[in-house]
């Protein structure tokens, strides 16, 4: 039995990835987004990551990211792990036309 995460279909392959003050997070998505001190839209390397879940990567952002749960359970940004007082936040991004 494997303890690796099962997907009932392909994983997206874009996601934004956005890096909030911890006191943000629970506020509602405008205050999230509007919140932000960095996002990136970043895209799945085809990799899997330690965590067991699909590897994204962008502008200086690499994570692992739940996409069932919308979680981000590996994040590095510029090669660093995220500052104290910051979290990550994942929203949806929309196909890439014609993709």
């Amino acid at each position: 039995m494997s303890h690796q995460p099962q997907y009932a279909s392909r994983p997206p392959q874009r996601f934004e990835v956005l890096l909030v003050p911890e006191h943000v997070e629970s506020r509602g998505d405008a205050s999230v987004v509007d919140s932000a001190v960095r996002s990136a839209v970043v895209e799945a390397t085809g990799e899997t990551g330690v965590s067991g879940y699909p590897r994204y990567a962008g502008h200086g952002i690499e994570a692992e990211i739940d996409s069932a749960g919308r979680a981000v359970e590996a994040l590095l940004v510029d090669g660093s792990e995220l500052d104290i007082g910051l979290t990550a936040v994942v929203r949806d991004v929309p196909p890439r036309p014609g993709g």
